[in-house]
């Protein structure tokens, strides 16, 4: 059978196994060893039995539970309600301060607050100050591109692995465009709310003293965010050695100032324990399809299409972008990292791009995918749980779909926004 026929063959059945209501892990998994038998018969089921240990025994991975226990152990203090009441006593006299104060927590807290976390913690500040639902949870689910762009980040740590890029500057590569991003979307909040007051009303008038007595309950997050990514940019520690410090730095800091007891920990291990699993377990099945879809050479004729092509290397980074787009409205990011980095990034480093910027733009792009009408997952995710009719999500979140496209353009045109900040690293 030709490579060319094997990879459409394997691509088509996950396809179909996928519509057929099969979870996508699973589905990864039957598309691999169905074409795998139908191209190569039995030879590739030593694969299947050897595959799990083989791809799951790599400290490479190491950050990433660690990471996921952090926040799981965050999560379980009330750092992310202080940081928000802070932000919404500062942000008090603001039309649509409430909506800042959820995007800002989302970019501080994106070890342990997404949407659904971070919605939680707003609504019953939403409805009391009677904001418009919809267009308060548009923001925030476009401020849910935050958490895997600003560090740590379970996309990077997998990225990194997979394509042997520095995960400690793709972390610090994050930062800028990360601040930026919140910039973008608070603004435009704020000034919506302030033309139609009846989106987002100042939620009141608070002291100067009252203010700064806020800042008293976030000194917490913001000393684990220095240990987490200051011992990364002075050199002093790796990525995996950082999550270890911002694990025991949660512990300390959550059993002495915020009662912490062994209730909560161990709530905490249970949940790392399950979100790790569930991670990994897609790792398996992706890497079963990326085997076989890898072994059928697609990643090289895609190379000697595009290099016989004559297309501007812009054209087709702009093609990409739009295939990561449409990917990710019925995927999730971490299958369609698995699944794409293998094949596109020879082609992104063959065209002279640098893998860290790349890095970032993958995220975003990811991200943006899926709160993408009509399939966004993040979409519906946010109409169940928090009761909100689509039709009303989809005109809340378009203005702020509209900014994070502006955003990508940005950070494609301007590399320098994300590498400026990791050529400054002590540790290289």
């Amino acid at each position: 059978m030709e490579p060319w026929v094997l990879s459409v063959l394997c691509i088509a059945i996950f396809i179909f196994v996928m519509l057929l209501g099969v979870p996508v892990v699973y589905s990864l998994g039957i598309a691999a060893v169905v074409a795998g038998l139908i191209g190569y018969g039995p030879s590739v089921l030593p694969k299947v039995g050897w595959a799990p240990f083989s791809m799951l025994f790599n400290l490479a991975w190491t950050p990433l539970p660690l990471f996921v226990l952090m926040g799981s152990l965050i999560a379980e203090t009330t750092m992310g309600e202080d940081l928000f009441k802070a932000a919404s006593i500062w942000l008090s006299r603001v039309p649509g301060g409430l909506i800042a104060s959820g995007i800002v927590g989302e970019a501080i807290m994106s070890a342990a607050l997404g949407i659904i976390v971070m919605g939680k913690v707003a609504e019953p500040e939403f409805e009391r100050y009677h904001y418009n639902k919809a267009f308060s949870f548009g923001a925030l689910l476009a401020g849910g591109v935050l958490g895997p762009l600003i560090p740590p980040s379970a996309t990077f740590i997998i990225y990194a692995v997979l394509t042997d890029t520095s995960l400690g500057h793709l972390f610090i590569a994050g930062i800028i465009p990360g601040i930026l991003l919140t910039v973008m979307l608070v603004i435009p909040a704020v000034l919506i709310c302030w033309r139609r007051p009846q989106y987002g009303p100042p939620a009141g008038r608070f002291s100067w003293r009252e203010r700064f007595a806020s800042l008293k309950k976030i000194w917490a997050i913001i000393l684990v965010m220095v240990c987490v990514l200051g011992v990364i940019y002075l050199g002093v520690a790796t990525a995996t050695e950082s999550a270890g410090v911002g694990c025991v730095a949660v512990l300390i800091i959550g059993v002495f100032s915020f009662g912490l007891r062994w209730n909560g920990i161990r709530r905490a291990i249970i949940d790392a324990a399950t979100i790790n699993g569930m991670i990994l377990f897609i790792f398996v099945g992706a890497s079963l399809f990326t085997y076989v879809l890898g072994s059928t050479n697609v990643a090289k004729y895609l190379l000697n299409y595009v290099h016989s092509s004559g297309l501007s290397r812009w054209w087709i980074m702009i093609g990409i972008n739009i295939v990561y787009l449409i990917l990710c409205c019925p995927l999730d990011e971490l299958t369609v990292t698995f699944v794409t980095i293998p094949i596109f990034f020879p082609l992104i480093v063959s065209l002279g791009f640098d893998p860290v910027w790349f890095g970032i733009v993958f995220t975003v792009n990811t991200q943006l995918g899926l709160i993408t009408p009509p399939l966004g997952i993040d979409l519906f995710a946010t109409t169940n749980v928090f009761k909100i009719p689509t039709n009303d999500l989809l005109r809340g979140v378009f203005p702020f779909f509209v900014i994070l496209l502006i955003f990508l353009v940005i950070i494609i045109a301007f590399p320098q926004i994300s590498l400026w900040l990791p050529s400054l690293m002590i540790g290289k």
